[in-house]
């Protein structure tokens, strides 16, 4: 089995941060987009950013910059698919995505999505933490199949825009990992916690 593509999700508005652009926003000297590539860039054969900005702002990361096909900002489900697009035309089978704006997400994401769904049988896996006895899934961090773009298409045309429905349609695995690691930045108070958070997180 190949290595999956790997695609960030940073198509989202920004709104609570001013409608920046959240992969360019600096933390620790860095952006987010760069701290992103770093981290997924091991895991994936390949890596592509899913954004809606003006591509010039992303040229200097010299990746593919995929635009949401679908209008209307449906969320994430509209950065899966243009994922998965481009994928098919690279020949490859899954991708594994990854949220811009959460910059401690798991070193070895790919690796346990593609363990979960292997032992599992099925063909999409979610990372999830768990928190006082409850299950949490993130479904911005997870495992899709080319296969599927069709019906993902479909779905969102018919106005699908949770991801773990349309997911839950075809089974889904969940791999658990530390809930600290979904840390995600929405607002410049979070910015800054993300900061106190960086040499533990990167330690």
């Amino acid at each position: 089995m190949t290595t999956p593509l790997g695609v960030i999700l940073a198509g989202g508005q920004g709104r609570r941060m001013g409608g920046a652009e959240k992969g360019l926003l600096m933390l620790g000297g860095r952006c987010l987009l760069d701290r992103a590539i770093d981290r997924l860039g091991v895991q994936v054969a390949g890596l592509a950013v899913n954004a809606n900005g003006p591509a010039e702002c992303y040229a200097e990361f010299g990746l593919p910059v995929l635009r949401d096909t679908v209008p209307g900002h449906p969320g994430p489900l509209a950065g899966v698919l243009a994922g998965l697009d481009w994928a098919a035309a690279q020949g490859a089978e899954r991708i594994v995505t990854v949220a811009v704006d959460t910059p401690f997400f798991p070193a070895d994401l790919a690796a346990r999505l593609e363990r979960t769904a292997g032992r599992a049988g099925t063909s999409i896996a979610m990372a999830a933490t768990e928190e006082e006895g409850r299950l949490f899934r993130q479904p911005v961090f997870g495992l899709w199949p080319v296969a599927l773009r069709g019906d993902l298409r479909s779905a969102l045309g018919q106005g699908v825009r949770k991801a773990r429905f349309w997911a839950d349609s075809h089974g889904t695995a969940t791999a658990l990992f530390a809930a600290e690691a979904f840390f995600n930045i929405n607002t410049p108070a979070d910015l800054d916690r993300a900061a106190a958070m960086l040499p533990e997180a990167e330690g």
